[in-house]
């Protein structure tokens, strides 16, 4: 047997035995499901304590597994509330959707199903806004507003099914929001266009922007880029139509028989670019047209919790019968701040976009067995 061909048959023995004992090491590593380890008042037991503590991982762990072996019973529909409002904390928006989009879809007539809707339409806003976004003067409506769109479809859904719901104004305040972000998102294409000359889709662009978009802060810019890309287009009669609106509306922008785009786009200062917004002013020779652009935060708590079976039900493990604790005793409140009356509606101020603090939705009650 020739060298070359020893080496290649040790070699070839030394790749199957590692991936031998690459196997063996796998399979002793895979654990499998010895099955629930409590009854299911225990796991939501252990879940409250630790929402009371803010331990939101391991309340997370206890109500999953309550979830998965005991997928029905009376702990089942305030332990899916409970898991989409932790999945929220814990910032897993497309969790707490999903969680959010089966409590829709199994219990229709749930007493707190408006706050399915809405938890789901913000966490839908959550989804892509990253803290970039979120310290900076970059704008959602400059990136991918999919899933804005799925939010705004969420909240209007909220507010059609429960018009008199406590979420109402807050849900309003959301969809404004999103509006703006829309008519953003369109004006920023109308901007790309004129960059590179391309007037018709400039034009359709603002347009579109007047029409659906009329209360936002890009009207005085939707306005200016019409008057502007029709001159560029050699539609004199038209250009002449929008720059007198201009002129009438918003006369800074407007410099003798010429439109100053510049100054209607808003552009921000170099340092401003440099810095992500950070630093700088952005030059605004222009009021838009209202200037409240963003949500108004109503907090997000866990929901309230059923009346639920008295806790003499079945024994848990010794190790646990020291630590039950009574569920009458057990707060509403995690360390949110306190509502009065959970129909009322929070008259938070308008502040900059930021993380949202979801608040509970009240419980129904389950009959006790």
């Amino acid at each position: 047997m020739s060298r070359s061909s020893s080496a290649v048959l040790a070699l070839s023995v030394s790749l199957l035995m590692a991936g031998c004992s690459s196997m063996s090491l796998f399979s002793r590593d895979k654990k499998t499901d010895a099955g629930p380890q409590f009854s299911e008042q225990v796991y939501y037991e252990r879940a409250q304590r630790s929402l009371e503590r803010n331990q939101l991982d391991d309340a997370t762990r206890a109500l999953e597994a309550l979830d998965t072996y005991y997928p029905t019973g009376p702990y089942t529909e305030q332990a899916q509330l409970d898991l989409m409002y932790t999945r929220f904390r814990q910032s897993d928006y497309a969790g707490a959707v999903s969680v959010a989009d089966r409590f829709i879809r199994l219990y229709p007539t749930h007493a707190q199903l408006d706050y399915a809707y809405y938890l789901r339409g913000v966490a839908n806003m959550e989804i892509g806004f990253d803290s970039l976004l979120r310290y900076t003067s970059l704008q959602q409506a400059h990136r991918d507003v999919g899933f804005l769109r799925l939010a705004y479809d969420n909240l209007t859904e909220l507010l059609q099914r429960f018009p008199n719901t406590r979420f109402r104004y807050d849900a309003t305040q959301r969809l404004q929001h999103i509006t703006h972000q829309f008519a953003e998102n369109e004006i920023n294409v109308a901007r790309y266009n004129v960059r590179r000359g391309a007037w018709v889709g400039a034009a359709q662009r603002a347009r579109w922007v007047l029409e659906y978009y009329p209360q936002t802060p890009q009207i005085p810019e939707a306005i200016a880029t019409l008057a502007y890309s029709y001159q560029k287009l050699g539609m004199t009669k038209e250009a002449a139509q929008y720059r007198e609106l201009l002129r009438l509306n918003y006369p800074s922008l407007v410099q003798g028989d010429s439109v100053n785009l510049s100054a209607a786009q808003h552009k921000p200062s170099l340092l401003n670019r440099l810095t992500l917004g950070i630093a700088g002013d952005r030059h605004r020779d222009i009021q838009p047209v209202t200037q409240t652009e963003n949500t108004v935060e109503q907090p997000i708590s866990r929901p309230s919790r059923d009346t639920l079976p008295s806790p003499v039900a079945p024994t848990p493990p010794p190790s646990l019968q020291s630590s039950e604790t009574n569920l009458a005793n057990l707060g509403v409140r995690l360390g949110l701040p306190e509502q009065s009356n959970t129909n009322s509606v929070s008259d938070a101020q308008p502040a900059d976009q930021a993380t949202p603090v979801i608040e509970a939705a009240p419980e129904s009650e389950v009959a006790t067995p």
